[in-house]
């Protein structure tokens, strides 16, 4: 069983940066491929970036790629999202989720998610 609780959203202008951050319970968090997804109002919830169990192997969606940094920290059972460049685009409430071992882009394929925190970039 993993808890995410995530942190670090926000208010920002166009170009401005925001950190987020998830904070993880469970004592196998580094078995666990992170996820940052996000939805915006009235569309469907969307895949932003991933990262391995072993920290690697990151991954982006096309939107975000040069813009957005995904890392993790076993040791302290963390995952953060560095959002630079930001765009009105980007406005959306972002979660953090997780799933054993096997990497996806598939927001039904995580079992655990957290509550959400909201991303707003205004223009």
């Amino acid at each position: 069983q993993v808890q995410l609780v995530e942190s670090g959203g926000g208010l920002v202008e166009a170009g401005g940066s925001l950190r987020l951050s998830c904070a993880a319970s469970g004592r196998t968090f580094s078995r666990y491929v992170m996820g940052w997804f996000r939805q915006a109002p009235g569309k469907e919830r969307e895949f932003v970036a991933g990262i391995s169990w072993t920290g690697g192997e990151p991954y982006y969606a096309d939107s975000v790629k040069g813009r957005f940094t995904i890392s993790r920290d076993n040791a302290q059972n963390t995952v953060a999202l560095q959002m630079n460049s930001l765009k009105p685009e980007d406005t959306a409430v972002y979660y953090c989720a997780a799933r054993m071992l096997v990497f996806s882009t598939t927001p039904g394929d995580y079992s655990y998610w957290g509550q959400g925190t909201q991303v707003t970039v205004s223009s």
